[in-house]
């Protein structure tokens, strides 16, 4: 089939690109022309494990192609995805300005029979103001549905997400518009969920919603397992073998971050209050995922008594690991944090480190190895659980730090391993730190 994808970032992109694996003709669309050439030159602007590669034998295979007219993707795609960025506003509501351009803009352009899909996460009935969008700029008569198709993609594994679903979820009114939509997807070994489009826009905030509970549930029993002397990754592992229950997303930890799940619970919190529901529950998961990193300063405060002038090393600047996305990363909270009490910062990430350099942190220097920036620091903070710190020489470690504190903030390390090499650790929710021998 043959497939515009408007809007070329994480969800577009990686999308598109899987969508051209299988076997369709797409065409990425993005208003942004840098992106474009890049894209157009064979390079991704963006890391995500197994996606460049993608990218170079789609491109080669001509399956996949770039652009940056929008009547251009009009005219190609049977089915129109919308995948622009749906930024946080002040008060938490989602910002539906560049849906609503891209509504405009196909409306103009549209001529015959298209599919348009909200890919992007966006506010249950968006759906029917994108359709009353383009019913009021289209000409008469001009044919359309509408669909809701949401995307449960993890950055870092974004890839193999989409390839290897765990579900589609398809929301249509439009028996017309179902079969075009399971036609996309029929390359694709795994079940359809076919809902109305209410309950498939709702689907997306609800999921990162409950994840973002089941991690907040695990940092609220980290402050008990702290104060009673226990280990929460044991009684995670505990609770977690209940099948009911599930092990994953119960990791302690400094807290979530990235695109996704602060914009998403702080726009499901105001999705229900315009409905007249609040849903004060995810109110509390806010306030515990706050809590979690001001807890965590407040340990390497009361540590190092003062911070002013203490040079302290941060391994990790992504939000999360095999991604270089920095947006509402905690490590970069963090570094603020500590920015902000005077404290000079010596940091590593495999690779955030470009993004990170260009936010302008005064008082941050990025060090291309963390080794470098561990040696003569007075404390080591992990603040993101990339492979490459887990496997570090605890010994070589000691011998170049100043000081002996070790803060474990996502729980990568052996407490008694650090220990036996001589370090204070402290890790989340893991009971007394280990006296150094």
């Amino acid at each position: 089939m043959k497939i515009t994808m408007i809007g070329s970032g994480y969800v577009g992109l990686t999308t598109g690109a899987c969508l051209a694996e299988v076997g369709h003709q797409v065409l990425c669309i993005d208003s942004d022309e840098s992106k474009i050439a890049i894209l157009k030159a064979g390079g991704c602007p963006i890391f995500e494990p197994g996606l460049e590669a993608v990218l170079k034998k789609n491109i080669a295979a001509r399956r996949l192609q770039f652009g940056s007219d929008i009547a251009e993707g009009v005219r190609h795609g049977e089915v129109l995805f919308i995948a622009v960025a749906t930024p946080q506003q002040e008060n938490g509501s989602v910002d539906l300005c560049f849906v609503e351009r891209v509504a405009r803009e196909i409306a103009e352009h549209l001529d015959s029979y298209r599919v348009v899909v909200d890919k992007s996460t966006v506010p249950v009935k968006t759906g029917e103001r994108v359709a009353q969008t383009i019913r009021r700029y289209a000409r008469p008569g001009v044919d359309f549905d509408v669909v809701s198709n949401p995307e449960f993609l993890r950055e870092g594994s974004a890839v193999e997400d989409l390839l290897r679903p765990d579900r589609i979820v398809i929301g249509a009114n439009s028996d017309r518009a179902i079969a075009l939509m399971q036609k996309i997807y029929e390359p694709f070994s795994a079940p359809v969920l076919v809902t109305d489009i209410h309950s498939a826009e709702l689907i997306k905030h609800a999921a990162n919603s409950f994840l973002a509970l089941k991690i907040s549930y695990a940092n609220a029993l980290s402050e008990i397992c702290e104060a009673a002397g226990a280990d929460v990754i044991k009684v995670a592992d505990g609770i977690g073998a209940d099948k009911r229950i599930g092990r994953a997303f119960l990791n302690a930890g400094l807290g979530y971050g990235g695109s996704c799940f602060p914009k998403d619970i702080a726009a499901f919190i105001n999705i229900s209050e315009q409905l007249g529901t609040p849903f004060n529950l995810l109110r509390e998961v806010q306030r515990i995922n706050a809590r979690q990193l001001d807890r965590f300063v407040a340990a390497i405060r009361e540590a190092l008594w003062v911070l002013k002038d203490k040079r302290i090393a941060v391994w990790g600047l992504a939000f999360k690991p095999n991604t270089d996305d920095i947006r509402c990363s905690v490590a970069i909270d963090l570094i603020k944090k500590l920015l902000a009490e005077g404290a000079e910062v010596m940091a590593h990430d495999p690779e955030a480190m470009e993004r990170t350099r260009a936010l302008g942190l005064s008082g941050l220097q990025l060090c291309e190895d963390p080794m470098e920036a561990a040696r003569g620091a007075e404390a080591l903070v992990i603040a993101t659980e990339w492979p490459i710190y887990e496997t570090v020489d605890l010994g070589e470690l000691r011998q170049i730090m100043r000081s002996p504190l070790l803060f474990d903030g996502r729980n990568l390390l052996d407490p008694q391993a650090a220990a036996e090499f001589g370090f204070q650790y402290r890790g989340i929710g893991r009971g007394l730190p280990p006296a150094a021998p």
